[in-house]
């Protein structure tokens, strides 16, 4: 069975990205890329990404000549948009997780999914039972305002705890929708 994972990072306060969606707060924040929860060890567990639009645009923004971040996993953008396709990997769709999933579990091929991000669509993961876990690596930063970590509200029991240099990252387990 093919597991959902949301591995993200946020402010205390609860925000991906500030106001005007820059990642700033996070690139300036020391880690240790061999630490827990390094990003290689997701990898190794991930045969498909999926990110919404705002995501997907900000990593080209960022990219300048650098190639595709992840070109051995097949990448579904969820938008309504015509983006440009910047790697063979990456596949624009749209509509709700749920109609994708038979597609989704197909391309990660016995693999995970990892839920880039934003808080939105992690949320409409979730609500559709496509969300097993969430691993949130928590930055000492506080923006007071931004794009919000998770969206509806949902319970989670927390898994397991570690520092990872200015990080304190927790994991948890999607328990289900709050009521």
């Amino acid at each position: 069975m093919t597991s959902y994972i949301y591995y993200t990072a946020t402010t205390l306060d609860g925000f991906l990205a500030d106001p005007n969606d820059s990642l700033d707060w996070l690139m300036t924040q020391p880690i240790d890329n061999d630490g827990p929860f390094a990003i290689a060890d997701l990898m190794a567990t991930v045969g498909v990404t999926v990110m919404g639009s705002t995501t997907y645009e900000w990593l080209l923004r960022h990219l300048g000549d650098d190639p595709w971040p992840y070109p051995e996993q097949r990448t579904f953008v969820f938008t309504h948009r015509d983006l440009a396709v910047v790697h063979p990997s990456i596949e624009l769709i749209a509509g709700t997780p749920a109609e994708h999933r038979a597609r989704i579990e197909e391309a990660a091929d016995d693999l995970g999914v990892w839920v880039v991000g934003g808080g939105h669509l992690a949320a409409q993961f979730a609500s559709a039972g496509m969300l097993d876990e969430m691993v949130v690596s928590y930055a000492p930063v506080v923006l007071g305002a931004g794009r919000p970590l998770f969206t509806g509200q949902f319970d989670f029991e927390l898994l397991e705890t570690a520092q990872n240099r200015a990080f304190l990252i927790g994991r948890y387990r999607v328990v289900g929708p709050r009521g």
